[in-house]
């Protein structure tokens, strides 16, 4: 478990921004704690320990570039794997299947995913392997981007006004933060595995 708390304290704005840009889009970024790095960066903003314009506008140009450099990745790198039709995990019709679900359901994807762990460091990959065609990727990923990295932290900012005591209760909104942030593939996982396991 990341202590972002002393992530946030430590390394500062740097710290926030590396976090945001490799968890949107480096492949190796997947684990990386964005809600609640996002949300405490934007709770201790309100307490001084960071100012908060430079936090949300910082944080939003790395979830954007972030994102930007899944996707060249993807596209890029992507096409590669496919190459060997009898592969075990890829083949040709999968790529072709990732370029048509992109073009279908992309744009709607790109903003949810900014919201689901995991999920929205992979998604840009995606979309880039499905060839999305870039002008609507960006868009939809800077919608996204000032959403996410905009949202959150001014969600931990204005708490401590809405909330009397709400210092005393950062661990546990994290950790509902987290919970709703899964429930999106949860949910719809747990109805498919019941749905299998009676029929």
């Amino acid at each position: 478990m990341f202590d972002v708390e002393s992530i946030i304290t430590v390394t500062g704005l740097v710290g926030v921004t590396a976090i945001v840009f490799a968890e949107s889009g480096l492949f190796f970024g997947f684990f990386l704690p964005g809600d609640s790095l996002l949300f405490t960066a934007g709770f201790l903003a309100s307490q001084g320990v960071v100012p908060i314009v430079p936090l949300i506008l910082l944080a939003i140009t790395a979830a954007i570039l972030g994102d930007s450099v899944g996707y060249w990745f993807g596209r890029k790198i992507g096409p590669m794997i496919f190459t060997r039709p009898d592969s075990r995990w890829f083949s040709q019709k999968r790529l072709e299947d990732a370029h048509a679900f992109f073009e279908k359901h992309g744009p709607k994807s790109i903003i949810l995913a900014r919201f689901i762990p995991a999920v929205r460091t992979f998604t840009p990959i995606l979309a880039g392997v499905g060839q999305m065609h870039y002008g609507k990727f960006l868009m939809y990923n800077v919608i996204g981007g000032l959403l996410w990295a905009g949202l959150l932290p001014l969600v931990g900012y204005f708490l401590v006004a809405v909330i009397p005591g709400a210092l005393h209760y950062v661990t546990l909104i994290i950790m509902l933060i987290v919970v709703a942030s899964v429930l999106p593939i949860v949910v719809p996982l747990t109805k498919r595995l019941l749905t299998k396991r009676t029929s």
